[in-house]
């Protein structure tokens, strides 16, 4: 029986080089280059929403005859369409924009979540911060508005969100 394990002085030696090289490459890499996450007089507003619109049409209620035509396991006498409007954003700083944009409903029938995700680097200090949504397509103009003077702290992360059951627009 021959014995196929790497006794080789020349073999262990080549191993514990290479096995050095990496940890050395790995070692170096862990600690360089220098990352800075955001630059010292710098602050990060993050637009950030999962968000159901509202459904783009009213519900109704099925006629007698209407449900006479359905299976009886279909029969439910009040239809609202499953389609949600999508989500339109204006945020301005200081009077400028920084984004609008229209988040669309995800899923093959528009029933999903709308989702928007943006990140905006920003001078540190006191600024006037305008997030305006519709989220109705049945609403002329914005139905949420959150206006609101804010003092940003260096290298502070601000989060704007909406949800319902936070009354609308929040920042976090």
């Amino acid at each position: 029986m021959v014995n196929k394990s790497p006794t080789n002085p020349v073999a262990i030696a080549g191993q514990v080089l290479f096995y050095g090289l990496f940890a050395a490459i790995i070692g170096y890499f862990s600690t360089s280059p220098d990352y800075t996450h955001l630059e010292a007089d710098k602050a990060l507003i993050k637009l950030s929403f999962a968000y159901h619109g509202e459904p783009v049409g009213e519900c109704r209620e099925r006629s007698p005859e209407e449900l006479a035509k359905l299976a009886p396991n279909m029969r439910v006498a009040k239809v609202c369409p499953r389609e949600r409007s999508p989500i339109t954003v204006k945020l301005d700083l200081d009077g400028q924009p920084l984004v609008e944009a229209v988040a669309p409903p995800a899923g093959l029938s528009k029933d999903g979540a709308s989702t928007l995700y943006r990140r905006f680097e920003v001078p540190a200090g006191e600024h006037f911060i305008s997030v305006k949504m519709n989220d109705n397509v049945r609403v002329q103009g914005f139905n949420l508005v959150r206006e609101e003077k804010l003092t940003l702290k260096p290298s502070q992360i601000l989060v704007i969100d909406v949800r319902k059951d936070h009354g609308g627009i929040f920042f976090e």
